[in-house]
């Protein structure tokens, strides 16, 4: 995968002067051993550096600049061991702009019931200033997210795990670079965006190119790279004799690795994340690119199709997170249902441009005619999603804010061969019903092309809303509609009233 720069998580620890350098230097030690723990945890995703115990507002405002001018910090965890007056952190956590999450933890996890004293009574005050640090990330409205429980319990492992997943991703959004092939399709609204409001908000920046530009890297692939692309086809999928080496129909299976070759080395050269491309600006190139970008999003390039910059980005970002993690992650498309009264079925498609991450098995590479384009007939990987708990999740733009719509669903086998349809797919069960489900996704807006992904869970997609500080709607198992359109009418007070991204 084109993955981000190697970054640590610094465990800062808060305290003050009042108790001396004994309790202090001890604060610190408990602090150095709950960082090397964590960083040995399978669950932790990132390297855990003691920094800092900070005691003075002074040390606070410097380390949080520190903090965002240092490449390798992606976030900090805070902890206030003993008590630290939060008022000292205001100056810096006013100026931080690197995400946080709050720990309340405590260095032991029991008490010594007969040893006990005030000592450690002084040396063990999370209890204390922890609600201290609270207050003050409340009263500053801070975005952060609060982990609650001891540091070697499995909950808190996996749930502190979850959030560096996002700050990896938030971390690689910084700076991304994004290429458009063509503009939206045509006519078409939700695919739509402020670019201006989106690099302002989450750091990324969307460029538009001609296909001109992308033929010119195509036309420059020489046949010796197209035969050893041909060839890893050949091992990698499974083939019909009439697209194999010398056979009748090879040649579009040589033009579509030729398209591979071109795309990637434009990516390459342009230090792209992601990109779009739209079948209505595909001029100089003989067919839609499928297999290539089949094949380039399972590396880990974030994709959107009909110019759809918004899904590439969010895709990208959803790699990223779940980098590591069983499953996969691809572009989807609710594409159309199955109305069966004893329970209805969505089948989740595209044209061509689903990520191979998601096969169960191993894929078939197909040529068919596409229909739609008016070009040469494309090669493509045709298989079905596995079953298996997933979602869905949708970034729009509304305007006045960004929303992301998440939707958890339950993939199913298909429930009968799918002999004729030749793109990859997946089945899914809608939760926590079909019609709840799709009324709530069309009354929040929700897009028709989503980032699908087995691996990111509405952990990851909540905590990622935090640190952009945008709307989130979920759809899961406890969704009602009648709930679900009141929270949608308050958040358009609330969004209207708060402060819109990161102080």
């Amino acid at each position: 995968m084109k993955s981000s720069p190697k970054q640590v998580i610094w465990l800062v620890t808060g305290s003050q002067e009042l108790y001396g350098p004994g309790p202090l230097k001890q604060v610190a030690e408990n602090s150095r051993v709950i960082a090397r723990s964590l960083s040995a945890e399978k669950g932790i995703p990132m390297k855990v550096v003691f920094k800092s115990l900070l005691t003075t507002s002074e040390g606070v405002r410097a380390l949080c600049l520190e903090a965002n001018q240092s490449p390798e910090c992606a976030g900090l965890v805070l902890w206030m061991h003993t008590f630290s007056p939060s008022r000292m952190w205001i100056g810096g956590l006013s100026l931080l702009r690197k995400p946080f999450a709050h720990l309340h933890t405590q260095f032991n996890r029991d008490l010594p019931w007969s040893e006990i004293d005030m000592d450690f009574m002084n040396l063990n005050q999370a209890a204390h200033g922890d609600r201290e640090a609270g207050f003050l990330h409340a009263r500053m409205r801070l975005p952060r997210k609060i982990v609650v429980g001891h540091w070697q319990d499995p909950e808190v492992i996996e749930r502190l795990g979850a959030w560096m997943r996002v700050v990896r991703g938030w971390q690689d959004m910084q700076g991304a670079r994004f290429a458009r092939f063509g503009d939206n399709m045509r006519r078409v609204a939700v695919t739509e965006g402020n670019k201006v409001s989106a690099e302002t908000l989450f750091g990324y920046q969307v460029d538009g190119y001609s296909v001109g530009d992308l033929v010119k890297e195509v036309n420059a692939v020489s046949d010796a790279e197209v035969n050893r692309l041909c060839a890893d086809y050949a091992d990698r999928y499974t083939m019909a004799p009439a697209l194999r080496r010398g056979a009748k129909r090879h040649s579009s299976v040589r033009e579509a690795a030729r398209i591979e070759l071109g795309l990637r080395a434009f990516l390459q050269k342009g230090n792209f994340k992601g990109f779009t491309t739209t079948f209505e600006d595909l001029h100089g190139l003989r067919q839609l690119p499928g297999l290539a970008v089949q094949r380039l999003m399972a590396e880990g390039y974030g994709f959107g199709a009909e110019g759809d910059w918004k899904t590439c980005a969010l895709l990208r970002m959803m790699k990223v997170i779940g980098e590591g993690l069983g499953g996969g992650t691809s572009f989807m498309e609710d594409y159309t249902y199955h109305l069966d009264p004893s329970g209805s079925l969505v089948l989740g498609a595209h044209m061509l441009e689903i990520c191979e991450s998601i096969a169960s098995g191993r894929p078939s590479l197909e040529v068919h005619p596409l229909g739609i384009g008016g070009k040469e007939d494309p090669a493509r990987l045709v298989f079905s999603a596995p079953a298996g708990p997933a979602l869905n999740a949708s970034m729009i733009d509304l305007g006045n804010r960004f929303r992301l719509i998440v939707n958890e669903v339950d993939v199913v086998e298909p429930p009968a061969p799918l002999p004729k349809l030749p793109v990859a797919r997946a089945i899914w069960k809608c939760r926590p019903d079909f019609k709840t489900a799709c009324g709530a996704w069309i009354r929040a807006g929700g897009a028709h092309h989503t980032a699908f992904s087995y691996s990111v869970t509405a952990e990851h997609l909540r905590d990622f809303a935090e640190i952009a500080g945008i709307e989130l709607v979920l759809i899961d198992q406890e969704t009602r509609l009648s709930g679900l359109e009141k929270e949608i009418r308050w958040n358009e007070a609330y969004y209207h009233l708060a402060p819109i991204g990161r102080p």
